[in-house]
């Protein structure tokens, strides 16, 4: 089998927004449903207003904690699972939920950045159509370069590094299908979540200075003894500096996403209130997400039909958040001067999914990405 080719610079179109976040242009290369540029073309030349006017939002059931659980912004051992080094998942604990039926709209047809909202689509096609998702060795030797120069190119950071992934698949998940050399295929899931917390985000950075362990996917791709990241940079980061934590996510089917599609929260809709911690013991190390309580004002956007020329660009984690920075005194909403600091996201089920429509693949690469 040949090996798959990348471009050495993803094929991405760069055009400056009016809007800027913290002196630096959004990025707005060939971005569907970005706000009009002057790249845009026929249909694409559609003012927001009128955009808005022709969007018809889904009814899709998200699932939230209940409205009992405990809002917390640092852990506290109330919710935690345990996860192996296959990935697989102990029995929650300390949980509660409640699903809620929301309004899910189109977002092709509204203008989102990831510093504004905290996601955003972008045209970038691998070369290699057969390229080989169940190899572990080669997503990480070839894909995670990839990934992180599209992040890169879409963040304006210093620096950028992919550390992690992950295959979702109900149907690969149920035949226990396993990547060659890796772990086993995930679901998608269905709980509302942002994958890092005021602790975690920072405590991963670290963890990135130190050499890698046994649950690390990149540990191959390092000399022994080595880490991904330089430690004066992380302190850096984690000092007068920024980083930020995003994930690349694409659709790996022939097919465009039907099934089980990804619902993304605006940034600006989320209030310190809404959050609460929920543990991931590893074998080696301690991690946190933050889970969803409902609220009405949460905005849901999903876009369908992606097909494996797209990929999203979902923002985990940014220290220079106007949630981080006031360490969740404050929401995003509350600090225009300042990017949003994560989006919540969750697969959900669409009502207009055909019954014969094809399962989804997925695949989502972490990046991180520091900042002079």
């Amino acid at each position: 089998m040949l090996e798959p080719r990348f471009r050495d610079a993803p094929r991405i179109d760069v055009v400056p927004l009016a809007c800027t976040m913290g002196g630096r242009y959004a990025f707005a290369a060939r971005i569907v449903g970005a706000g009009a540029g002057p790249c845009e073309t026929g249909e694409e030349r559609m003012d927001q207003s009128t955009r808005e006017q022709t969007d018809t939002a889904h009814s899709g059931e998200l699932t939230y904690l209940a409205e009992s659980v405990e809002s917390s912004l640092h852990g506290n051992g109330g919710l935690f699972l345990r996860r192996d080094n296959d990935g697989n998942d102990s029995p929650w604990e300390g949980v509660d939920l409640e699903k809620r039926l929301m309004p899910v709209h189109d977002a092709r047809i509204h203008a989102h950045t990831l510093d504004s909202n905290g996601f955003e689509l972008v045209k970038c096609p691998v070369e290699t159509p057969d390229f080989d998702w169940l190899d572990h060795d080669l997503i990480v030797r070839r894909y995670y370069p990839h990934c992180a120069a599209i992040v890169r190119e879409g963040t304006g950071a210093r620096l950028v590094r992919a550390f992690d992934h992950n295959i979702r698949s109900v149907s690969g998940n149920r035949s226990r299908r396993r990547l060659d050399g890796g772990q086993q295929v995930q679901q998608p899931i269905h709980i509302v979540h942002g994958d890092y917390t005021l602790d975690s985000g920072p405590r991963r950075l670290r963890d990135l200075a130190k050499a890698p362990t046994a649950n690390d996917t990149y540990r191959t791709t390092l000399t022994e003894g080595r880490s991904l990241l330089d430690g004066s940079d992380v302190a850096h980061a984690l000092g007068e500096g920024r980083f930020a934590i995003i994930n690349l996510w694409r659709n790996i089917a022939p097919e465009p996403v039907a099934r089980e599609p990804l619902a993304l929260c605006d940034a600006t809709t989320v209030d310190p209130d809404d959050l609460a911690v929920f543990e991931i013991y590893y074998s080696d190390r301690v991690g946190e997400n933050y889970w969803a309580k409902h609220a009405d004002s949460h905005r849901w956007y999903f876009y369908p039909a992606l097909t494996r020329d797209e990929a999203l660009l979902i923002k985990q984690w940014d220290s220079d958040g106007g949630l981080a920075r006031s360490k969740g005194a404050k929401a995003d909403a509350e600090c225009p001067g300042n990017p949003c600091t994560f989006s919540f996201h969750s697969a959900f089920e669409d009502p207009a999914t055909a019954s014969d429509a094809p399962d989804r693949w997925s695949i989502e690469v972490r990046c991180v990405a520091l900042y002079d």
